[in-house]
C-alpha cells in the first residue's frame, strides 16, 4: 500500500505557514518524568524570524517537563466555522525547546516583537515566573483536511518575518 502521507508541495508550505502565522494559542505536547504524555494549552507566537515562540510560566508542569526533555510538539490550527472539525486544516510541529534568559537582547527583542501581536502579554511579562521558550522546528505534519496529509521538514516552514 502506498504512503498516504504525501511529501511537501507549494500549497502545503503556504498552507503550514498560513496557520502558524494566524495561531495565537497552540496545544503542546510534552513527557512528564515518569513517562506520561501531558497535553495543554499555551500562547503561541512567531519571533522576527518565522519561528514559534510561546510565553510560558515557571510554574507550569509543562515548563519543568520541556527543562527535563526538551523534545516536544505543538498543534496550531482551530476549527472555524461550521462542519466536521476533523475537515478543518492543523499542523503538529515536532521541536526542541530551547529557554530565553529574561536578562539580554535576545529577550528584549523577543517580547517587543510579541507584544505587537499579544498586546496583553505585557501583564504576564511583568511577572518574574515568565520567560519565552523558543520551539526549533525539526519536522512537521499536516493534515490539510481528508485526504490531504503532507509530511514537511523545517526549511518548509520558513517564510520571511514573523507575524507574532
Amino acid at each position: 500500500m502506498p504512503d498516504p502521507v504525501r511529501p511537501a508541495d507549494d500549497d502545503a508550505r503556504a498552507l503550514a505557514q498560513s496557520l502558524m502565522a494566524s495561531a495565537r494559542f497552540a496545544a503542546l505536547g510534552v513527557l512528564l518524568d515518569d513517562g506520561s504524555p501531558l497535553v495543554t494549552r499555551v500562547a503561541f507566537g512567531l519571533d522576527p524570524q518565522g519561528g514559534p515562540v510561546s510565553l510560558i510560566s515557571g510554574l507550569s508542569l509543562h515548563t519543568a517537563a520541556l527543562g527535563q526533555r526538551p523534545a516536544c510538539s505543538l498543534l496550531v490550527g482551530e476549527p472555524e466555522g461550521k462542519g466536521d472539525p476533523l475537515a478543518h486544516p492543523r499542523l503538529s510541529l515536532m521541536c526542541r525547546a530551547r529557554f530565553i534568559s529574561r536578562q539580554g537582547p535576545e529577550h528584549e527583542t523577543l517580547a517587543a516583537h510579541y507584544l505587537r501581536r499579544q498586546p496583553k502579554a505585557k501583564l504576564y511579562l511583568q511577572l518574574a515566573d515568565f520567560t519565552f521558550v523558543r520551539f526549533a522546528v525539526t519536522g512537521a505534519h499536516l493534515n490539510g483536511g481528508f485526504g490531504k496529509a503532507f509530511r514537511l521538514a523545517a526549511a518548509d516552514l520558513q517564510h520571511s518575518g514573523g507575524t507574532g
